[in-house]
């Protein structure tokens, strides 16, 4: 019996033992499996983007703008002077564009890069502000970020080349203002330089002398005096465009030019001295803003409803004859039974103006726009010595001309073809805003790259006396400048190196206008050879060029999100079933 507890009692030990040596194994492994877990979660990265985002530091991140930047510069530079190449952009409708408009060619290129879409920015706001000189800022913009890069590569700071850059452009807006030619606000020939000399670089080149005296006459005809000056709405300037004739058949008309036709056949299709209402309110009846039923029980409750409305629109022609008008345009409805009444009394009417138009002929013909038929008097009607109704192309467009002292005049082009018409189109844009800036701010500059050659000669002069790094950032910005009669040289076939070593003596020896003459291939003094810029150009692009390269030298850093996913297809295919697919969908 002894022997048998004590045989329970050491099976009990043994199955104790066994037990403390199973936990213990347990609480090891537990631990081994703890620490192992924390190991891993320590190299396991913590997701802060979105799925598929991209992010780009330091060099990497500036060198990608840079070059992007630079790539956009490159795109335009064979366009620019007399001797620069035209651009062919066909859209994603086959829709093709033939232009060397700087801004136009980065609008159509529908660019994705962010660093490049600054280019176009700048292209943007230089061609809103001046109008003129859009591929000039965008060559010298990206020329300031090549040579940036090559001073980053020496381990010079990017705030260091901005704060060189931001004098640099302080240094030559002086410069410029010392420089410049004062003219009168009213001189016609700078007008005509200035306009010639934005259009020698267009397709519109071989009648530049006429199309600028155009736009010289137009710009005068419509600057008001100001306290300080003249001030000068380019879009008092109307331009229609109509393809066929030639280019040289493009006239400026002292009015108004309307895309319409007169409403009634039976009106009469011309007017002189024609006294004219413009109406902001419709000459029909109402429709009102509330359901209304009317119970007509006989025939002469009819005759006599349909005779109220007839009257009330006798009567709203009855007060615009009483005002001695004979000539209407109305800026929305008229009634078949006005038009019926107009005729009778041979006025001549024009429906669905453009609000635009309106303000023009009000401008224009010295008119009041009319919105109360009763409060109208014989002052509020405008005067034309002429309203016509005219067959241009295959369209009929009203003409209203002859204004006495016209605010608001149209330019009517006319050209070979719909492409040349619209070239034609942005060249005297062009050269309607350099005739804007000259008689707002009357002073110029003799062009071929000689205020940028003068201005880079001042800079390196200006460099030696500053300390530190800042003064290689202020040698870039002049080097910078330098491109600008280096291109002009490459695009006209010559040796950019001969042209730019000429140039640099010609400057050291004191002749300011020295600059490149692209049609004899030598350098010649610029102001008399008649090539001329409006300052208020020449300013911008120094401004704009500067903020921009100065706003992506400072990016450091490109976080970029992944790109949305198209969402997944419902089960079955389309709805419709898989015959209603089209074509190319669902593939990416």
């Amino acid at each position: 019996m002894l022997t048998r507890r004590k045989q329970i009692k050491s099976f009990g030990e043994k199955i104790r033992k066994t037990y403390i040596s199973m936990a213990f194994l347990v609480f090891r492994n537990k631990k081994k499996v703890r620490m192992r877990l924390s190991s891993e979660l320590a190299g396991t990265p913590v997701l802060i983007l979105r799925e598929g985002a991209s992010r780009s530091r330091g060099r990497e991140a500036q060198h990608g703008n840079i070059m992007a930047a630079r790539i956009v510069a490159e795109a335009v530079k064979s366009a620019l002077g007399p001797k620069g190449m035209d651009k062919m952009l066909v859209d994603s409708f086959g829709d093709v564009t033939i232009t060397s408009d700087g801004r136009t060619v980065l609008d159509e290129m529908d660019i994705q890069h962010p660093a490049a879409k600054m280019m176009v920015e700048v292209a943007k706001t230089q061609d809103n502000e001046v109008g003129d000189g859009t591929t000039t800022a965008v060559i010298i913009a990206g020329e300031l970020l090549g040579k940036a890069e090559d001073l980053i590569e020496k381990n010079v700071h990017p705030t260091v080349i901005i704060d060189g850059y931001r004098k640099a452009a302080d240094k030559a807006l002086e410069t410029i203002e010392k420089i410049a030619i004062p003219v009168d606000s009213n001189d016609k020939a700078s007008l005509e330089k200035v306009a010639m000399t934005s259009m020698a670089s267009k397709l519109v080149a071989e009648s530049k002398e006429y199309l600028a005296e155009i736009a010289s006459s137009a710009i005068l005809q419509v600057a008001e005096k100001v306290e300080d000056g003249f001030k000068v709405d380019i879009d008092d300037v109307k331009v229609e465009k109509k393809a066929g004739e030639a280019l040289t058949d493009t006239k400026l008309i002292n009015g108004v030019v309307l895309d319409k036709e007169v409403v009634h056949s039976g009106m009469p299709k011309r007017v002189e001295k024609a006294k004219i209402a413009l109406l902001d309110s419709a000459l029909e009846i109402e429709k009102t803003e509330f359901d209304a039923k009317i119970n007509i029980e006989s025939p002469e409750q009819m005759d006599a409803f349909l005779k109220q409305e007839e009257n009330m629109i006798k009567e709203m022609v009855e007060k615009l004859v009483a005002k001695g008008a004979n000539v209407i345009l109305c800026q929305k409805g008229i009634d078949d039974m006005a038009q019926h009444f107009l005729s009778r009394k041979n006025i001549l009417a024009v429906r669905r103006v453009k609000k635009s138009d309106m303000e023009k002929l009000a401008k224009a013909t010295g008119g009041k726009i009319i919105t109360n038929l009763d409060d109208t008097t014989k002052k509020d009607l405008g005067y034309a010595q002429l309203v016509e109704e005219r067959k241009i192309g295959d369209d009929k467009m009203t003409f209203i001309e002859g204004c006495k002292h016209p605010r608001a005049v149209t330019i009517l082009i006319r050209g070979g073809t719909e492409r040349i018409v619209d070239e034609a189109e942005r060249s005297l844009h062009d050269a309607l805003c350099v005739a804007r800036d000259v008689v707002e701010e009357p002073k110029i500059l003799a062009g071929g790259g000689a205020p940028e050659m003068e201005v880079a000669k001042v800079l390196k002069e200006y460099a030696e006396t500053l300390p530190g790094r800042e003064q290689l950032a202020v040698m870039c910005f002049a080097e910078a400048l330098e491109a600008v009669p280096t291109t002009l040289a490459e695009n006209a076939g010559l040796d950019p190196i001969d042209i730019i070593s000429e140039l640099r003596a010609r400057h050291e020896k004191g002749e300011i206008w020295a600059g490149v003459e692209v049609h004899t291939g030598k350098v010649k003094n610029m102001k008399e050879v008649g090539v001329f810029e409006p300052i208020a150009v020449k300013k911008q692009i120094i401004k704009s060029c500067t903020e921009a390269a100065s706003m992506l030298l400072k990016i450091d850093d490109i976080i970029a999100s992944g790109k949305m996913k198209a969402p997944p297809m419902p089960p079955g295919g389309p709805p419709g079933g898989p015959g209603m697919m089209p074509p190319g969908a669902g593939e990416f």
